[in-house]
């Protein structure tokens, strides 16, 4: 069955207002690209991003076991994860990810010939947006969210029974939720830019290092630039703080009752471009 019989199946007339009958659309919409986004051929790349963490972690569970007799000190893994998560998880492994699954939604169509099939059917383009990006958060978020409390599970099974009273009776639930919470808004944020990426560019891998390499040097710039990314607002959120290094440049972290509604926001307008963009998106699979 192609994408657009299976749309097209779930949009029966609504009596009512049209947004029941939106909401079976996206619903429609999910069914596929849930599907694709987790069994596809380009899944498999995303799964073995999701996974390195958790195997560093268990490495590290390992090194960290063996030389609890000599050392167990609680507030100096948490630097080190810390350090971890924010270089290698959230700047790395969610970054590329979500560029990978979300700028894939709309031109990795392009590149296998199906995206007619929905714009043939009768939905909405800014249905399919939505439909679209929340398939690809549900994907990212599933998968991250695993792989950061996969590693945590790991860092604290590595400290033994300290590790445990530490997550059950310290602050560690805490520090996990809060690791956990950055996670999901990264995709929720990144998830929207590469969206966006991959409906304006027919080659979205330069404007996708063009973007890392500005959260890479975010520390670098001015405090006024620093905002003008993702990674100052979740790099504000981190529950256990972070060192940028001797040569950044000093900025006030901006408080969580900022951080969250600013990404939402912006998030929400991105989407906005987004559905402007593709109503004027015209199919030519001839230059692919």
């Amino acid at each position: 069955m192609s994408a657009s019989t299976e749309v097209i199946a779930d949009t029966k007339p609504s009596l009512g207002r049209p947004w029941s009958l939106w909401g079976r659309q996206i619903g429609a919409i999910l069914r596929l690209e849930v599907r694709k986004n987790f069994l596809g051929k380009r899944a498999i790349l995303i799964y073995l991003l999701a996974a390195t963490p958790i195997l560093l972690m268990a490495a590290l569970s390992a090194e960290i076991n063996w030389q609890q007799s000599r050392n167990n000190n609680i507030g100096e893994i948490n630097i080190i994860f810390a350090n971890l998560y924010e270089g290698l998880i959230l700047r790395t492994i969610i970054f590329f990810g979500c560029a990978w699954i979300f700028m894939n939604l709309f031109r990795g169509e392009v590149v296998d010939r199906s995206l007619h099939y929905y714009f043939l059917s009768p939905v909405r383009r800014e249905v399919l947006v939505v439909g679209k990006y929340v398939s690809g958060l549900i994907a990212s978020v599933v998968l991250f969210t695993v792989s950061t409390a996969g590693s945590l599970v790991f860092l604290y099974v590595g400290l033994g029974s300290s590790g445990m009273n530490y997550f059950f009776e310290g602050a560690g639930k805490g520090q996990a939720m809060g690791y956990l919470g950055i996670t999901v808004l990264a995709c929720v944020g990144y998830g929207a830019v590469f969206m966006v990426i991959g409906l304006f560019f027919r080659n979205p891998i330069i404007p996708a290092l063009l973007i890392y390499g500005w959260e890479f040097i975010n520390f670098l710039l001015p405090p006024v630039l620093k905002k003008i990314s993702v990674i100052h607002y979740l790099h504000s959120l981190a529950p256990v703080p972070v060192s940028e290094g001797p040569f950044a440049m000093v900025a006030e972290s901006t408080p969580a009752y900022l951080s969250i509604p600013g990404l939402l926001l912006m998030t929400a307008a991105v989407l906005v471009i987004a559905s402007f963009q593709i109503r004027r998106m015209e199919i030519k699979y001839g230059g692919e």
